[in-house]
């Protein structure tokens, strides 16, 4: 396979995890194109549908699942129906989380859990009920959305829970890596920068105080859209990147270079 064959998923199932907006709605549209057929799971059924719709109306196959990936019953029994429902289970894309921005000194534990089960635990649980159905085949990849904040310590602004969690990702995507690699399946993940989606909507109509100081940040002197990172999520996914696994692909306008 060469060329661009490389990034064709003709016939492959792929389940985007927090797939019904922002970065998720993006990669699952992305992913589409590419030939997949697409679950798009996220906690609300209605914009699963919007955004299934779409894909559809694009001449995509998608199905919306309504989701709580902190349910480990739900979670389970999720996976279980799709790899009945399609006979396979190729590709396992994580973009679900939340953030409760705050200092550690004003931290409550109830929004350190929330963060904790949505960013970590939930990845867990997808990434390990996937693999459930990924190694009897042969093997499959996993993609997971971590952040910049889950290689740095950020420093515009405290956000204690949200940088931890994604710090927990990135090493969770290189253990599944070595752990799940002789079973052929791969774990990699992409660290993006801020990218305008609802999540940084805070930032974004913040422009004097916020919008300017995190663009001067960046390198390339831009917030990431979530079109900018379709195109990693497509090549980790893809056969493309066959020998990559354990992989931390910054997405970031040049930000960890400094």
């Amino acid at each position: 396979m060469t060329g661009t064959d490389q990034f064709s998923l003709r016939g492959r199932v792929a389940v985007v995890v927090g797939g019904a907006g922002g970065i998720g709605a993006a990669i699952a549209a992305g992913l589409a194109k590419a030939g997949a057929i697409l679950v798009i799971a996220d906690l609300e059924l209605q914009a699963c549908e919007s955004v299934t719709a779409e894909i559809v109306r694009q001449d995509g196959k998608a199905t919306p699942f309504a989701l709580d990936i902190c349910d480990e019953g739900a979670v389970e029994a999720a996976f279980a129906n799709f790899a009945q429902r399609y006979g396979r289970l190729d590709i396992l894309v994580n973009s679900a989380g939340t953030t409760r921005r705050a200092s550690a000194l004003e931290q409550t534990l109830a929004d350190w859990d929330r963060v904790m089960s949505v960013n970590t635990t939930g990845v867990f649980l997808s990434c390990r009920a996937a693999a459930r159905h990924m190694i009897p085949r042969g093997g499959g990849a996993i993609v997971n959305i971590a952040s910049i904040m889950g290689l740095s310590g950020g420093g515009l602004y405290p956000n204690i829970s949200y940088q931890t969690s994604k710090g927990a990702i990135v090493n969770m995507t290189r253990s599944l890596a070595l752990e799940w690699a002789a079973n052929g399946i791969r774990v990699n993940a992409i660290a993006p920068t801020w990218v305008r989606t609802d999540f940084i909507k805070g930032i974004v109509e913040n422009p004097q105080l916020l919008l300017a100081r995190v663009e001067a940040m960046i390198p390339l002197g831009r917030l990431a859209e979530p079109e900018d990172i379709v195109g990693a999520a497509l090549f980790l996914a893809s056969p493309a990147a066959s020998m990559v696994t354990g992989h931390i692909l910054a997405v970031d306008g040049g930000f960890l270079a400094q």
